[in-house]
Order: C-alpha cells, then sequence, then structure tokens
C-alpha cells in the first residue's frame, strides 16, 4: 500500500502493520518538523562554538541565561518583544474583523459591480509587496506616522487574502436560510452577521488570526523600511541587531535570542490550535 494511500485511510479500517506504519510516518513526520527547532535551542544553551560540532551536538547544555545575558546588554530584546506583540495583535485584530466583514458581503449580499470588485480584491494578490513600498512609505511620511507604530498598524488592517479566505468560507459555511430566519425575527444587517455567522465562522476566523499573526510578528522588510527609532524596533528588527559583532557571530547568543523570539508564536498556535484545526480541515470530510 502506497504512502498516499495509507494516509488517506482510518487508522481504524488498516491492520495492525497498517496501523504501526501509519504512527510511524506520523512519528518520523513530527521528529522532522521538531528537530530544528530542538536544535537552536540547544546551540542557545552552549557556547558560541556548538554550531560548528560535526556531528550535530544534540546535547541541552547550562550556558542558556549567559547567553540571553549578552542579548540583553546588546538590545532592548524584551520591549521590541512587547512592541511586536502589540503590533501583530492590533493588526490581526482588525483584519479578522475587516475581513471578515468583506468576506460576509461579498459571499452573502448583492451590489452593483459585486464581481469586479471581488476581481479586483483578488487580482491584488498578484502584485509583489516591494511594489508598494514606495507609495506607502510616502503617505505614510505625508501623514507624518513614519517611525511609528502607525505605519505598522494601519496599512495592514486588511488584505486581500484575508477577504478571500473569510469570502470563501462563508458562502459554503452560512447558509442562506438561517439569514433569512434572522431577517423574519427582526434582526438587522450587523446583530445576524453577529449572532449568526460569527459563531458559524470561528474556526476561519482562528485560522486567518494566527496566520496573520505569524505574518505581522515575523515581518522584518518593511519595519525595518519605516522605523528609525531603537524604542519602536519590533523583535525582527532586535535580532538582526545581534549579526553585528566586529569579533564574529556568536551563535549560542543569537540562538537563545531566536528560541526565545519564537516562543509566543507557539504559544498562540497552541492557544487556538483547535480552531486552526477545524477551520483548515472544514470540508475536507463529508459526513
Amino acid at each position: 500500500m502506497s504512502t498516499v494511500r495509507l494516509l488517506k485511510k482510518d487508522p481504524d479500517d488498516l491492520g495492525i502493520f497498517g496501523k504501526i506504519g501509519f504512527y510511524l510516518i506520523l512519528i518520523l513526520g513530527a521528529l522532522v518538523s521538531i528537530f530544528p527547532f530542538y536544535w537552536m535551542f540547544v546551540v542557545g544553551t552552549n557556547d558560541r562554538g556548538a554550531v560548528f560540532h560535526v556531528p550535530p551536538l544534540l546535547t541541552v547544555g547550562n550556558q542558556f541565561f549567559d547567553n540571553f545575558q549578552r542579548v540583553l546588554d546588546k538590545t532592548d530584546f524584551f520591549q521590541a518583544l512587547g512592541n511586536s506583540l502589540f503590533v501583530s495583535s492590533m493588526v490581526t485584530i482588525s483584519v479578522v474583523f475587516f475581513c471578515t466583514l468583506a468576506g460576509y458581503a461579498f459571499a452573502k449580499y448583492e451590489f452593483p459591480f459585486k464581481n469586479i470588485l471581488f476581481y479586483f480584491v483578488i487580482a491584488t494578490l498578484f502584485v509583489p509587496q516591494q511594489l508598494g513600498v514606495l507609495p506607502t512609505y510616502v503617505i505614510m511620511a505625508k501623514l507624518h506616522w513614519i517611525d511609528s507604530f502607525k505605519a505598522l498598524i494601519v496599512p495592514a488592517m486588511v488584505n486581500a487574502f484575508g477577504i478571500f479566505w473569510m469570502r470563501q468560507y462563508i458562502s459554503t459555511a452560512v447558509h442562506t436560510e438561517l439569514i433569512e430566519a434572522g431577517r423574519i425575527d427582526g434582526g438587522g444587517h450587523f446583530r445576524i452577521f453577529w449572532n449568526i455567522a460569527i459563531p458559524v465562522i470561528t474556526p476561519a476566523m482562528a485560522t486567518l488570526g494566527i496566520l496573520n499573526f505569524m505574518t505581522v510578528w515575523n515581518d522584518f522588510f518593511w519595519p525595518l523600511v519605516v522605523l528609525k527609532n531603537q524604542e519602536h524596533f519590533t523583535i525582527q528588527i532586535a535580532l538582526q541587531q545581534l549579526f553585528s559583532n566586529r569579533d564574529g557571530l556568536d551563535y549560542g547568543m543569537i540562538m537563545s535570542a531566536t528560541f526565545t523570539a519564537t516562543l509566543p508564536l507557539l504559544i498562540v498556535f497552541l492557544l487556538f490550535s483547535r480552531w486552526v484545526i477545524a477551520g483548515l480541515t472544514s470540508g475536507a470530510i463529508k459526513s
């Protein structure tokens, strides 16, 4: 039996050897996925030469706090971490709210030029981000928002992928009969959206939220362009400062900082993983 066919089957429908093979594949995939993160932690707990060990060093050391202290000496790490948390949270909340509203309108309302507008939104997905940097920078400069969090938050408050994602999900998950029933009961547009649509599309909103949070958290280029003052730096800009070392790269210090900067992403995913998995697998299994 091929691997693809094996993964498509329910483990309960397989024989004993099929079950063993199924779970071995899952365990192997998990180990391959986790290993880079584990190795990053190992290097962060050892001296600066640990990264050059052959074969790779796999034992955890005892120098993590020493390495991280050097991070604190070189950067305002926790301030940058807080800046990234604030910016990522504000952008994620606004994207989930506005994209859900727009997706709901495109999915359930009829208005002039609806399809043309939706195609225009989708077309913006094919425009490279770098092409919009100059006009966006000029607008931010005209508004005197350079070197402020507003330059990071406002341009990212809505995006084409979020509108497309929510429109597609709402089209299949929110039945027109539910909306009509809400109107018969005297519900207004926003009340129907909030009380009827939102509970149904929570998995899609959680999926969009975590994907957007990760994107904003990992963004390096745009913050590098608009942020000038160190007190406004996000975590990615702060990590970049660790690479400017005349005595060579201190990989133990860099990996300890990188490991700590990755933890918020893991925490966010663990908190919302149930809804994310439900959103990504919705429609994949027929009842």
